[in-house]
């Protein structure tokens, strides 16, 4: 294990809000979240995300923060060091080291996706190009291995360059830049598109309430979407943002902080809507939800904005500095994961995770392609949509229902040991009143939107396979539990 003592800390509140931030903003989040709003009701969905945010995202966000303080250590050694008794918990160590690899398998791939089109823009590419030659230049480069290869590549050893050279002087230092950089490209985009010509009708369908389009999907279906994305959006359940907590001072109360980390999140969502749903409009587009709309569309929308080649770059670094924010973050985890479970150094660390995450993203690159006949989860779906399922499917739910479970049950870490923990410092103190809430409640919340989520992804694959899948989430939910069985240490 780890030295403890020797443990770094983060040089400022800022370096760690913005590090917390830019793992929470992934690229999902930015193409995914305007289209859902608007498809929901625009505004009278924010309104209810919001509250699911408050409900659902933050107290899990809370646990995580306040897990890696009370530990100073990574998901590698955490709950073995907070446990007050129950020893079974240890082994989440390994679903959150193998989720956070899984995770990159496929992550990286994307991230050089983006660096890859931002390179292209840089140079002009799209411009002479028409609707159909755009599509097929992102088909292409799923084509290519040798392409997919070299810009995922280019991602492992950029961010594991950042991690190697530590806390404050690599990934603080860094990750601060790229998202205040970040922030700066977001607003004059925004503030760009909402002056487009004919840009009103997209501002109107994103951020004015629509009730009729509440009624029409359905006011459960609307508010299971503002859970779901709640739930998903800040990175919960694999320690990502449990490492950060645990290289936090105890000068504030972590109810503030995770507050401050919650807001920039959503901010990044909203104005990523203001950029992306009014230019659609004004271009006469659909603003799809997914690849499409990054590697098709948006191309296809610069190419008609007078300076549109300087836009579309623009979008491609932004867009780039949002998926290795993440990137960095999780490698970040894995490398700490790493250091407490097996005593390595950073140094030794880095170097064995740099070639661990290499190779073991190529299945997801090859998956396009070499492999493209590998269709894991039925027809139409391929090596990444397997390891995507298994991450936000699986343990990023389970992750987290573990984690809420574990700051309240007396055989983890306990209620009073979480809020003493949470309530250290200056700021807002965390409300005990909702207890109850956070033992009962919330974990049923996880455990619907887990189910759910299994329902809705197997519902049209046959019956015989939807019942084999939904047996397989109750074993899996009930193996969750079994690792919360133990005594308390006071009860031995």
């Amino acid at each position: 294990m780890g030295n403890t003592n020797e443990r770094e800390k983060f040089a400022s509140r800022l370096g760690f809000i913005l590090a917390s931030a830019g793992c929470a903003v992934g690229l999902g989040n930015v193409w995914k979240f305007p289209y859902i709003c608007g498809q929901n009701g625009g505004a009278a969905f924010i309104l209810i995300y919001l509250v699911c945010l408050l409900i659902l995202g933050l107290p899990i966000l809370i646990c995580e923060f306040a897990i890696g303080r009370g530990s100073g250590l990574s998901m590698g050694a955490a709950f073995e060091k907070l446990s007050q008794g129950g020893k079974r918990w240890k082994h989440y160590k390994w679903f959150a080291f193998a989720g956070n690899y899984l995770l990159m398998m496929f992550y990286t791939m994307v991230a050089g996706w983006m660096i890859f089109y931002a390179v292209k823009s840089a140079f002009g590419v799209f411009g002479s190009l028409s609707v159909d030659e755009i599509a097929g230049e992102f088909d292409n480069m799923l084509a290519s291995p040798l392409v997919m290869t070299l810009f995922t590549l280019i991602v492992v050893i950029i961010s594991i360059g950042v991690c190697s050279l530590g806390l404050q002087n690599g990934v603080e230092r860094i990750t601060k830049i790229m998202m205040i950089l970040l922030i700066i490209l977001m607003l004059a985009m925004a503030v760009h598109s909402i002056f487009l010509k004919g840009s009103a009708k997209g501002l109107e369908f994103y951020l004015v309430p629509d009730f009729n389009k509440l009624v029409e999907r359905g006011i459960g279906n609307v508010v299971f979407d503002a859970m779901t994305h709640a739930f998903f959006t800040l990175s919960v359940g694999i320690g990502s943002m449990a490492i950060f907590g645990s290289y936090l001072s105890k000068d504030r109360r972590l109810t503030g902080e995770a507050i401050n980390v919650v807001v920039l999140d959503t901010f990044i969502a909203l104005t990523a809507g203001i950029i992306i749903i009014p230019s659609c409009f004004a271009y006469g587009v659909s603003p799809d939800s997914g690849p499409p709309l990054l590697f098709i569309t948006l191309p296809n929308v610069f190419n008609h904005m007078p300076g549109g080649r300087i836009w579309g770059l623009m979008f491609f670094v932004f867009m780039s500095f949002a998926a290795l924010s993440t990137v960095i973050a999780v490698y970040e985890n894995i490398i700490s994961i790493s250091m407490d479970m097996f005593g390595w150094s950073r140094k030794k660390a880095c170097i064995i995770n740099m070639f661990g995450i290499a190779i073991l993203s190529l299945p997801a690159v090859f998956g396009y392609n070499i492999l493209s006949f590998v269709k894991p989860l039925g027809a139409n779906t391929n090596i990444m949509d397997l390891e995507d399922f298994l991450v936000s499917y699986n343990i990023l739910p389970l992750g987290s229902l573990l984690f809420v479970l574990f700051c309240t049950k007396k055989n983890g870490w306990g209620f009073e040991n979480f809020v003493n923990e949470v309530d250290q410092g200056k700021g807002m103190p965390f409300p005990k009143w909702i207890r109850l809430y956070m033992k009962y409640v919330l974990p049923l919340i996880i455990l619907v939107i887990y189910f759910k989520g299994y329902y809705g992804f197997f519902e049209n694959k046959g019956l015989v396979t939807l019942i084999i899948w939904m047996v397989i989430s109750v074993l899996l939910v009930a193996y969750v539990f079994w690792l919360t069985i133990g005594k308390r240490k006071s009860d031995n």
